[in-house]
């Protein structure tokens, strides 16, 4: 079952919380402080924003810690606004017991630069409650994160 607006707020940590961003059924995520383009660690929040040049991959991190209970995931959508302009957004589950800033993939397939400005919604996320708290909630590489998060596969 999605959890509505209400159990939202009552039920998911999220940090800075925006009521702007609470949605009927999701919580629009702000684009947070640092991004990864070209190969370079931007600070989004100093410089006011992030540009994808056309035909360029980027991460991008959220403004919102969420922390999410051992019963509840995440399900993660780009916001339509920006699919229009080119973004293709690749996301993974949000899985129960995540506790930390998220980082994700985006992709400009247009022929123009998109920018994103420190703070704008850029990405929702919906949260489903499971049958019953996972027996092995996630405990991986990215718990906590704060910052931007490369890769940690091993190669």
């Amino acid at each position: 079952m999605m959890l509505p607006d209400w159990k939202i707020r009552k039920e998911i940590l999220i940090e800075p919380f925006s009521e702007e961003s609470l949605q009927p059924a999701g919580y629009d995520l702000r684009v947070g402080g640092e991004a990864y383009v070209n190969g370079k660690i931007l600070d989004v929040k100093d410089s006011g924003g992030v540009t994808i040049p056309p035909k360029t991959y980027a991460l991008v991190l959220t403004l919102e810690r969420i922390k999410l209970p051992d019963d509840v995931m995440g399900d993660m959508k780009l916001r339509s606004s920006l699919a229009r302009e080119g973004l293709i957004g690749s996301f993974a589950w949000v899985d129960p017991g995540w506790d930390g800033n998220l980082t994700l993939a985006l992709f400009n397939a247009s022929n123009e630069s998109v920018e994103l400005k420190y703070g704008e919604r850029f990405v929702q996320i919906a949260f489903i409650r499971l049958e019953g708290p996972a027996k092995n909630p996630y405990r991986g590489n990215y718990q906590g994160s704060k910052h931007l998060a490369l890769s940690k596969r091993k190669r």
